[in-house]
């Protein structure tokens, strides 16, 4: 019975995505003309904000791109 208990709290506490884990503490969006460079962007802004980690959320554009991003603590 322990082990069926510990199995299901388990597999209940695999679910939970990271976001219920760390607290969302604003977005930003920026543009930028690479992905590579908008995501730069993106990092440099989260540092500045003094957020743990970020989620780009969408990105596009043709000649210019733009995104937002979430960002968490």
């Amino acid at each position: 019975m322990k082990t069926i208990k510990t199995f299901v709290i388990a597999a209940a506490l695999a679910t939970v995505s990271f976001s219920s884990f760390a607290a969302q503490i604003g977005t930003v969006s920026a543009s930028d003309n690479t992905l590579d460079g908008l995501e730069s962007t993106f990092a440099a802004k989260a540092a500045a904000a003094g957020a743990t980690s970020y989620k780009i959320i969408e990105a596009g554009g043709q000649n210019r791109i733009h995104g937002t991003a979430v960002l968490y603590k």
